[in-house]
């Protein structure tokens, strides 16, 4: 199989470009890669070139163009990918004397000299509201267009993400990576969300209603998802249940950073 990332056309970066608010327009005079290189530029300059590599990285663009593969296939031929392009961007950075690494799931703008420090450290996984927004939109499109494997993949991939992210900005290390129900656990115990004897039993019931979100979105990417090819205890989900795997993920996501909000003292959470 050949190694490198899922082809995109000019208008498609472009879209890309404007989803992080770029006013990058195709006009069919460059190549793709030179549009692609606009994309990347935009996105050092405006600081969100974590939420564009994220975006562009996410293990379910790569899915369709690894049909056929195990798990630890798909994982070594979407990281010698993820490798091959940024070689091919570290190209053009290098005439500026910069170049981006990865790290772990940090990517990093540093400098192309020992004796200058590195410029600019960004968390490829920044979560907002927005990202969240990009995600599920991206998932509601491919349950539209009948990909429900990939919308579940991405169902998950918001829940776990988000679960990360939460952990991260208290400066915990997330344990369990790869382990969504664990990882929820750790949140819970981080942020205080165990049920409060003295809160209203409604809002109690809520609170034990997203344990069933994240074991179900859990199991049903376990058992149907495209990340772990077909078996026999392999699902068969209709539009609406896809639809809903994506819609309750995007809402749980939404309440998971409003407490991170709240927690940290930040206003309009």
């Amino acid at each position: 199989m050949k190694i490198s990332m899922p082809r995109l056309s000019g208008p498609e970066i472009c879209d890309i470009a404007k989803m992080f608010g770029s006013t990058l327009e195709y006009a069919g005079m460059k190549s793709r890669w030179q549009y692609m290189f606009d994309l990347i530029d935009y996105g050092i300059k405006s600081g969100r070139i974590d939420s564009i590599l994220a975006y562009l990285f996410d293990e379910s663009n790569f899915v369709r163009e690894a049909n056929g593969l195990d798990k630890d296939e798909f994982e070594r031929y979407r990281s010698k990918s993820i490798e091959s392009a940024l070689n091919r961007i570290n190209t053009i950075l290098h005439f500026g004397g910069n170049k981006l690494i990865i790290n772990e799931k940090r990517v990093l703008l540093v400098s192309i000299s020992p004796s200058t420090p590195e410029i600019s450290v960004n968390n490829v996984k920044t979560i907002d509201r927005d990202y969240i927004k990009l995600l599920s939109d991206r998932a509601i499109a491919n349950v539209d267009s009948g990909n429900y494997d990939s919308a579940l993949t991405q169902a998950r991939t918001i829940l776990e993400e988000t679960f990360d992210y939460v952990l991260e900005k208290q400066n915990i290390e997330p344990s369990d990576k790869g382990n969504i129900n664990k990882l929820y656990k750790q949140v819970k115990d981080e942020y205080k969300m165990h049920e409060n004897k003295n809160a209203d039993k409604r809002i109690n019931r809520l609170l034990s209603g997203l344990e069933n979100i994240v074991s179900a979105v859990s199991e049903m990417r376990n058992k149907n998802s495209d990340s772990h090819g077909v078996g026999d205890r392999r699902l068969t989900i209709d539009k609406h249940h896809a639809r809903l795997s994506v819609n309750s993920a995007t809402t749980m996501a939404d309440f998971i950073l409003s407490v991170e909000k709240k927690a940290n003292g930040e206003d309009g959470y």
